[in-house]
């Protein structure tokens, strides 16, 4: 099985005065996640908490019960335990927001990576963004879930158009609004040699994929390097929001070790 390398990094930006985005990883359960909340005075930091924590507490649970886990044909058991595991993610968000008055309305995006047996599942809600980077060329392997998007679906904005708009941030879908949400499940084969990109708005507002392509060619073989250039970059060129992103490598190892309960405490940053 692959060994992955993973390297993150968050920052309040140059005009937020809390950082509400929340991440966590860990390369040899194969896991990463990254929320961008949203809310009232400090809730948006609540809510993206909420979100990591019950995503990979249901993740693990899920995935050491005997339990046999289907959705709708997915092929790869990763991809619907992470579907359940977001939509319990969804349940304690949205009660957590109408127990304590100070944050209703709060509500997180979240985007989340699985590597397994060559494999990677991603579930995807809002507009944090995944990224592949391989051959030397950046894909984008999830879709906003923005009004902007849904403009630029239907032919009514181009691509440029969008990335001018000051609509570029309204959000469509976010975990935690709604007792139920739509999660958006991708399954890809995972290279050895790719390497992963999750991030915030706060990067993809600040800085072009040419840049974050430039700066992953540069970084493929250093990977805090790459999160401290892709976070600088954002922030030199005016880090308008918070800004967060983690980059991981597939590389060729051993098969990982089981025992997720063992790891589960080195699993949260913030």
């Amino acid at each position: 099985m692959e060994k992955l390398v993973i390297e993150a990094k968050s920052d309040t930006g140059c005009v937020r005065e809390h950082n509400e985005d929340n991440f966590g990883y860990d390369a040899e359960m194969g896991l990463a996640v990254l929320a961008d909340g949203m809310g009232g005075y400090k809730a948006g930091e609540v809510a993206s908490a909420i979100a990591i924590t019950s995503l990979v507490h249901s993740v693990i649970q899920i995935k050491g019960s005997e339990e046999k886990i289907e959705l709708d044909g997915k092929r790869h058991e990763e991809s619907a335990i992470l579907y359940r595991a977001l939509h319990h993610a969804n349940q304690q968000v949205y009660d957590s927001a109408h127990d304590d008055h100070d944050c209703r309305g709060m509500g997180t995006t979240v985007s989340a990576a699985w590597f397994h047996d060559r494999k990677v599942s991603i579930a995807h809600i809002g507009d944090s963004r995944i990224y592949r980077y391989r051959d030397y060329r950046l894909e984008l392997l999830t879709t906003d879930h923005t009004v902007v998007q849904e403009l630029v679906d239907h032919g009514f904005y181009t691509q440029e158009e969008a990335k001018a708009s000051e609509q570029r941030n309204i959000v469509t879908r976010a975990l935690g609004i709604d007792p139920t949400v739509e999660v958006d499940i991708y399954d890809y084969d995972a290279r050895p040699g790719d390497i992963y990109l999750l991030c915030s708005d706060g990067l993809t507002d600040m800085v072009d994929d040419l840049d974050i392509a430039n700066i992953i060619r540069r970084s493929s073989t250093d990977l805090e390097y790459g999160t401290g250039e892709l976070v600088n970059k954002a922030l030199s060129n005016g880090g308008k929001d918070n800004v967060t992103v983690i980059m991981v490598r597939v590389d060729d190892g051993q098969t990982r070790d089981k025992s997720w309960s063992k790891r589960l405490n080195k699993l949260f940053s913030g």
